[in-house]
């Protein structure tokens, strides 16, 4: 039997779709959800504690009391200033030991990890849960890019590579043979807003993982919001790493795709 599962649950689709996941496959789970980021309705039918973000101590001992001994980061995190963060004395304890080093995102979710690790925890992969997540090559949609949009898409998994080559962000948006934009700190919704700002019609979302991705906690994710940002940008499509990203709920990240006659397609970029 798989041992309880703690999921650590941020906002988005991503924590209700693993706790689906767990209940499917009976296995035991405690949410852990973060105040002002998780969303009620997603945690409420399952055993759960609210906890605020810098309040550690409260977590590893909520994570404890539930008998748990595996846990998955899941979902949306806003980033808060230290104001805003409050940390306790468990949390303070971790800032000041990464303190004076200057952390990329990638370093600071190993730092995270090991933490957890350190408590006796072992963390998972949202892959780890629900494997089937994971894109596969191939198309998702009825629509398929054309030779000249593959192209294209060719060079926005090198932007975007390169992009988070330098752990910036895990998507560009290509349009004719150029990226256009890239992804920062803010997210895909904010990177697909920047460019519906300046017309997106014919626009592509490339989405890749990081050279040096930590796929068990900040996995790039699409799911139905991405779909539907697209689609009123009037983006043509969009393309994802085979392997690399994670597709919430495929069927209805297809149907939506065809709904808006865009194409979704998982790609196994050029190494």
């Amino acid at each position: 039997m798989a041992p309880k599962l703690g999921i650590l649950a941020g906002g988005g689709e991503l924590p209700q779709l693993l706790i689906r996941k767990c209940r499917e496959q009976g296995r035991a789970v405690h949410v852990i959800a973060l105040s002002g980021h998780a969303e009620p309705a997603a945690v409420a039918q399952s055993s759960h504690d609210w906890v605020r973000l810098g309040a550690a101590a409260d977590a590893f001992s909520k994570l404890r009391e539930a008998g748990v001994e595996e846990v998955v980061f899941a979902g949306k995190i806003h980033r808060p200033g230290l104001s805003e963060l409050m940390p306790d004395w468990r949390t303070a304890r971790f800032l000041a030991r990464i303190g004076g080093r200057l952390l990329t995102d990638n370093r600071l979710i190993a730092a995270i990890i090991e933490e957890f690790e350190a408590e006796g925890f072992r963390v998972v992969g949202p892959a780890d849960v629900a494997p089937e997540l994971v894109a596969r090559p191939g198309p998702y949609s009825r629509q398929l890019p054309t030779t000249e949009e593959s192209r294209a898409i060719a060079a926005g998994f090198a932007a975007a590579r390169e992009s988070g080559r330098r752990d910036v962000g895990q998507a560009a948006v290509v349009r004719g043979d150029a990226a256009i934009e890239l992804e920062g700190p803010e997210g895909t919704d904010a990177l697909i807003e920047r460019v519906a700002s300046r017309g997106g019609t014919g626009a592509i979302l490339v989405k890749a993982r990081k050279p040096q991705q930590e796929m068990r906690a900040d996995p790039p994710v699409i799911g139905p919001a991405t779909i539907r940002h697209a689609a009123a940008a009037r983006f043509r499509g969009i393309a994802v790493e085979a392997g690399g990203v994670l597709v919430l709920d495929s069927g209805l990240l297809a149907a939506e795709a065809d709904r808006a006659g865009m194409f979704l397609v998982g790609i196994d970029p050029p190494p």
